[in-house]
């Protein structure tokens, strides 16, 4: 266990992220109330068997009420006890200067790093970026007219991060500016679906989703509820192109055919489609196809699919709870070939529980063999929600650097290339998500999601709007709870429409 105590709440979010990149699955607690603290530390005690670590102090030190003139980083052996190490940067700040408040971020975060890989002899891959979103700053840099260089040297500079990392990231986000400068985005909308059920929850997953042996009843009235808000949606942004359109979950394909069916109808009779540049149904489970189903989807204008395997390995997959085999997977995706669907994506999962370089290689082999149009390759990211976190001490959990270097080889031996990046906390190794793809067959609504460069309009439980104004999200909640979603659609429609039609 860490304790980390702030004086004020600054960077709280920040600090963190950094000391859990270093310090993976280990509790920390961090406030800059002692009571509040102590209570946490007492907490953490008492749920976890972690020893106390170490803890840290970071103490602004103002030279007015306003300026700050330095911050002090120790780390103590306890709360109040020895110090181990002690660093202090001078620094002038007024808290309401968005420009030196970041630049004393940046010079905070870097201070804290040298310290903790001096503690650690770690250093990470991607600095001190604790973000989601790397490739983001690539973009905008393009955007302002800056050079590959340019961009290199900053990111070195201001993040540390790693010379491979830094090629990706300006590499995908060329690839992405390419991709977006082919059709006028700035002008249109997207539109995210969300199915929340699934056949059974995975040992790893956060999601909201809802086991179809306890809602299959109830997957109806969630359907009636969602075309309410999606035609509400239709109205309002009539006039707007819709450019692409993604049905997630959850486990889209949990529905029978007459519903998948049904839904798709209803989105046709509701949205203009002629502007659509890519129509996808992220799959998930390949337990979850069959040929009527895969029919339904080709009767519509479906152009992109999901089948995630997630591994090839028959023991993990017994493990993480996914109730299908490996023959599954190969017969769900012969299925979508004999349906015509020539943009197939497969997800993976680098770190799953006892997985080593062994089960990955064979995984990546058994994807070669069918090959995919797409491959997304994710390190996990165990969330407090998910199941995996309560047992994360049963388990050996590990990604490298080495591994992801793998899978590079195996999707350029596939004829493909990095299109999309971004990250999650709590990842295995702090490492990366990363999506590849042939020529062409890109995920448009992955950039647009990840890229925020434009309005993304979500309907269905835990959906999340995100309206894009004056280069900014606007985000826009709906209800997780299945439930709670039918009873209070009135009020979610009503905050869509208040923004959607506003200006």
């Amino acid at each position: 266990m860490i304790c980390i105590r702030l004086n004020e709440p600054d960077f709280e979010y920040d600090i963190y992220s950094l000391f859990g990149a270093f310090y993976p699955g280990e509790p920390i607690v961090i406030s800059e109330d002692e009571a509040v603290l102590e209570r946490k530390k007492r907490e953490a005690c008492e749920t976890s068997d972690e020893p106390l670590s170490f803890c840290a102090q970071i103490t602004y030190e103002h030279r007015d009420r306003e300026n700050v003139k330095e911050i002090v980083c120790r780390f103590l052996s306890d709360l109040d006890g020895e110090i181990l190490d002690e660093k202090c940067i001078p620094v002038s700040y007024r808290k309401e200067d968005p420009k030196l408040r970041k630049e004393t971020k940046d010079t905070l975060k870097r201070m804290i790093y040298g310290m903790l890989r001096d503690r650690t002899g770690q250093t990470l891959p991607w600095g001190t970026l604790t973000g989601i979103r790397p490739t983001k700053i690539a973009m905008e840099m393009l955007d302002r007219g800056c050079t590959p260089e340019e961009i290199a040297r900053s990111m070195e500079e201001t993040y540390l991060t790693s010379k491979e990392k830094r090629e990706i990231c300006i590499g995908i986000a060329q690839k992405e500016k390419s991709l977006l400068s082919a059709f006028p985005y700035r002008d249109g909308y997207s539109l995210y679906i969300g199915i929340p059920f699934c056949p059974t929850r995975c040992l790893y997953c956060s999601f909201t989703s809802y086991p179809l042996s306890i809602w299959q009843n109830k997957v109806d009235e969630y359907l009636e509820a969602l075309k309410k808000e999606l035609s509400e949606v239709g109205r309002w942004m009539k006039n707007v192109p819709l450019h692409t359109v993604y049905m997630g979950g959850g486990t889209p394909t949990s529905l029978t055919a007459e519903q998948m069916d049904g839904l798709l109808s209803f989105l046709e009779d509701t949205f203009d489609l002629s502007h659509v540049l890519e129509f996808c149904v992220e799959g998930g489970r390949p337990d979850s196809f069959s040929k009527d189903k895969l029919a339904a989807m080709k009767r519509h204008p479906v152009s992109r699919i999901s089948i995630n395997p997630q591994t090839m390995n028959e023991e993990t997959l017994r493990t993480i709870g996914r109730a299908h085999s490996v023959e599954d997977v190969k017969r769900a995706f012969a299925m979508a070939r004999e349906y015509d669907f020539d943009n197939i994506n497969m997800d993976i999962i680098l770190g799953l529980p006892g997985e080593g370089e062994a089960q990955i290689c064979h995984t990546l082999d058994e994807i070669a063999t069918l090959c995919p149009e797409s491959l997304t390759v994710h390190s996990l990211a165990v969330k407090r929600a998910a199941k995996l976190a309560k047992e994360r001490k049963k388990y050996t959990m590990q990604n490298t650097n080495e591994w992801m270097q793998t899978v590079g080889k195996y999707a350029t031996m596939l004829g493909m290339e990095p299109y999309y990046l971004y990250r999650q906390k709590n990842m295995a190794g702090n490492l990366e998500n990363i999506g590849y793809a042939r020529l062409g067959r890109e995920g448009l609504y992955n950039i647009l999601i990840m890229e925020e460069k434009q309005t993304i309009v979500s309907c269905g439980a835990g959906g999340l709007t995100k309206v894009i104004r004056d280069g900014r999200p606007l985000r826009i909640e709906n209800v997780k709870d299945v439930g709670v979603y039918r009873d209070r659609l009135p009020e979610m429609i009503e905050r869509k429409r208040a923004v959607l039609t506003a200006g």
